[in-house]
């Protein structure tokens, strides 16, 4: 027997922010492993690449010029300027993978997360939080890619980015990976199960046929007859 209830093909939208430290990307990458139809949005900047990282693999890395090009011809979603450097979510691909009934994680900074707000009020909004401050600063200091003075811009900046936690409609702190992931999974499965998301509810044949006989029964019922001492 098909199932009941019918949820739209559409897939979810799901912002996850955080300030840097809090392991947005951890999470997102043990998603992956247990949500197989996800597509993560591979955000464009402006900055220069980390490590090792490659264009079209972790970031769309274009120049400040390709950028405000881009901008000019509205091809961005979302875009902001963080630390001196811009970045923005294309448009294209985004729609495609939403349509075919994956989900779609964009991992964004906060400003362009409240744009997508202004413009898509159905998406979802995750805010990761570090255990601590003093704990988000150590993780700042042992990833070792920034220095001395961009680790103090950023610590600095978790605290207005926490403030923002209001417009929001999750919370998640990430004090041990596995439990964080667990409950980021657990918001999504619940998403899907919104009344929101449901394109219909129908009854079979049999399950109709079943019905009408209730109907009958309890018509027929006559509950004066039932002694109850």
């Amino acid at each position: 027997m098909e199932n009941m209830v019918k949820t739209k093909k559409q897939g979810l939208l799901i912002v996850i922010s955080g300030p840097s430290g809090c392991g947005k990307n951890s999470i997102i990458n043990e998603l992956l492993k247990i949500r197989k139809n996800t597509w993560v949005s591979i955000s464009c900047t402006s900055r220069e690449p980390r490590g090792a990282e490659k264009n079209g693999i972790n970031y769309y890395f274009l120049s400040k010029e390709e950028f405000e090009e881009d901008i000019r011809n509205n091809e961005f979603l979302e875009y902001a300027e963080y630390s001196g450097n811009y970045y923005g979510t294309p448009k294209k691909y985004i729609k495609e993978h939403l349509d075919n009934g994956e989900d779609v994680i964009l991992e964004i900074e906060i400003q362009g997360a409240l744009k997508i707000k202004e413009k898509l009020d159905e998406t979802v909004f995750i805010f990761i939080m570090p255990p601590s401050m003093e704990e988000l600063k150590k993780r700042l200091i042992n990833r070792n890619t920034d220095s001395l003075d961009k680790i103090d811009k950023r610590f600095k900046r978790a605290y207005e980015e926490i403030n923002e936690i209001p417009k929001y409609n999750y919370v998640v702190v990430n004090d041990k990976l596995d439990i964080a992931v667990s409950k980021v999974n657990s918001i999504l499965e619940a998403e899907r199960l919104r009344v929101d998301r449901i394109e219909e509810v129908y009854l079979d044949n049999k399950e109709e046929k079943v019905h009408e006989e209730l109907l009958k029964d309890v018509k027929g019922f006559n509950n004066s007859k039932i002694d109850i001492n």
